[in-house]
């Protein structure tokens, strides 16, 4: 009898979690998706000028099973930063931003793209900045 309502209680539990973890990851649970990025900086700015470039990711879950798990930044198809992130460092949020500084020379293309690791990523976003000379 106390085996039995062990046995039952064992498989409740697990039944639980089973569908627990399910409701987490299944892509079609309402609120789940890929990680989106958006980029801000100047549309234009003076050769040799100091910008600061912001990357926010967008994620709806930051939890140990479904998670943004990287976000990179390129500039002129070079990887200028990349955070990476696992199950035991979650970015912070669900939406978080970061910033570097960078020296224009000449006209940038910025790419950023963020990944959930479930979901994936919604894709690369691209910002283009001219460079005006001074006269």
């Amino acid at each position: 009898m106390i085996a039995q309502r062990c046995r039952n209680f064992a498989q409740f539990i697990l039944l639980g979690t089973v569908l627990g973890v399910c409701s987490l990851v299944a892509p079609g649970r309402a609120g789940a998706d890929k990680s989106s990025v958006t980029i801000e900086a100047p549309a234009t700015v003076a050769r040799g000028d100091e910008i600061t470039i912001r990357v926010t990711a967008y994620h709806d879950a930051n939890n140990m099973f479904h998670y943004t798990n990287w976000l990179y930044l390129m500039v002129n198809e070079r990887e200028l930063a990349r955070w990476d992130y696992t199950w035991r460092n979650r970015p912070e949020g669900n939406t978080f931003s970061k910033e570097i500084t960078y020296t224009v020379t000449d006209p940038v293309e910025i790419k950023a793209e963020a990944h959930c690791n479930i979901h994936g990523s919604e894709g690369p976003q691209i910002l283009k900045i001219s460079v005006n000379d001074r006269n």
